[in-house]
């Protein structure tokens, strides 16, 4: 039984926190609530179940939470830990409340901080790479546009119980004063967001919240609480990555920044890149002669490259011009963004097959949760930090994939390069343990 349970909202997240747990030296495993199999035992340190829930309704992501909980006994796991979006969009009261009611218990820490990823919390008010969040590249989001700064805010406006915030003035004076002050609002509130500056603020909150029941939030703090625990489960050092081939698969469906820079560096290293045309997925008959362009280039590309990388349009006239078309056919932007992570997994299915390619490197959330239903995923080891909350995951089931699965708005622009040489074992070496 593990001594750590993560719900988290999405799977490229489930990744991100178990990495932060396993280079504490916790094993982790993330599991696909949709395909988990009803004999898994639950071995490891820490069992994270992916609901894939950021994108529906706030009652359908309440009903998924809750299933996950239900699947732990209560009293032989330590700690429950909601995983959520580091810049708090999605089901965040939905999903908050879900664990609180599946767990019969009335306060959860939240503590949204990621700082080596740029997201710091200052009395309160969110900050992405030194901007607020409504001035952030988040502002903007397709689905998710975050209008506000204020957690706390944004909290209440999703849930009916009551919440307040610590500030840093208490991490400042140590962890008994901010212990006892989380003590005090316990018998006030359901809910504490806590500041993050730093490193060194998680480490003090840490120490502070230890032996809490329920902890909500981004998964840095992972990280800092694996640290404070013995591991339960049998560690059987890094994982050979050698054996499925030397061709790796990208696909990006992610609108973001930073993986438009990630593409656009790997243009100018020259690999083979090929552009899904997302104006063509609206009728069947063109969606089939897209795929059989796109397959056909694939197939020359291979022959001179370990790697190709497939993306969907992502110019601001291409993706406008996407979503008139979706417009005038019904479709909202929503629908639009499963539709575009359909057809690049579609594409990833037919290849993987044809091709026996075991390798991928998938960037985008959606994308990656597309990705995992249809190549029947079941669940993944997280093995090996690439950059932060970025690792290299292999599938518990055969046939046997090695993959990266990174979210749109992480990594460094060579961060696909980094991943190919780790996944082809150019940079690192992998001991072989099976």
């Amino acid at each position: 039984m593990p001594h750590t349970v993560v719900i988290a909202d999405d799977v490229t997240g489930a990744n991100d926190i178990g990495i932060m747990y396993t280079k504490a030296g916790h094993s982790s495993v993330v599991y696909s609530l949709d395909q988990l199999d009803e004999r898994a035992e639950f071995e490891e340190d820490v069992s994270i179940i992916d609901t894939n829930s950021r994108f529906l309704s706030d009652r359908d992501a309440f009903r998924r939470v809750c299933q996950a909980v239900m699947l732990f006994p209560k009293n032989q796991v330590r700690q429950f830990f909601n995983k959520q979006c580091s810049v708090f969009r999605g089901n965040i009261g939905a999903e908050f409340d879900a664990m609180l009611d599946a767990l019969e218990e009335e306060f959860a820490i939240i503590i949204l901080g990621f700082p080596d990823n740029g997201r710091t919390t200052i009395h309160g008010i969110h900050y992405v790479h030194g901007k607020k969040l409504e001035d952030s590249q988040f502002k903007d989001d397709p689905v998710h546009p975050m209008k506000q700064s204020d957690l706390l805010e944004i909290l209440k406006s999703q849930t009916g119980r009551k919440a307040a915030a610590i500030h840093y003035e208490y991490l400042d004076q140590g962890v008994e004063i901010l212990k006892q002050r989380i003590g005090e609002l316990k018998e006030e509130v359901n809910y504490v967001i806590i500041d993050v500056r730093n490193n060194e603020d998680l480490s003090v909150i840490a120490e502070a919240v230890r032996d809490e029941k329920v902890i909500c939030g981004s998964s840095a703090i992972g990280y800092y609480l694996g640290l404070l625990h013995k591991s339960n489960a049998k560690q059987e050092g890094t994982e050979a990555l050698k054996r499925a081939g030397t061709s790796i698969l990208c696909i990006a469906g992610s609108l973001t920044p930073q993986t438009k820079s990630q593409i656009a560096y790997i243009k100018n290293r020259n690999y083979p890149v090929i552009t899904l045309d997302t104006t063509q997925l609206f009728t069947g008959e063109a969606y089939r002669n897209e795929k059989r362009r796109i397959l056909k280039e694939y197939a020359k590309a291979r022959v001179h490259s370990p790697m190709v990388l497939i993306h969907s349009m992502n110019q601001e006239e291409e993706v406008l011009r996407t979503k008139h078309l979706a417009a005038a056919a019904g479709i909202d932007n929503t629908a639009v963004s499963e539709m575009v992570s359909a057809a690049l997994s579609d594409l990833a299915k037919v290849i993987a097959d044809h091709y026996k390619i075991r390798k991928f490197v998938i960037c985008g959330g959606d994308t990656s949760a597309s990705f995992c239903n249809k190549m029947s995923i079941k669940g993944m080891k997280v093995i090996k930090e690439i950059e932060s909350g970025l690792p290299t995951c292999r599938s518990i089931t055969k046939p046997y994939y090695e993959l990266v699965l990174k979210s749109g708005s992480f990594g460094s622009e060579e961060f696909i390069e980094k991943a190919k040489d780790i996944l082809l074992c150019r940079n690192l070496h992998f001991r072989h343990d099976e």
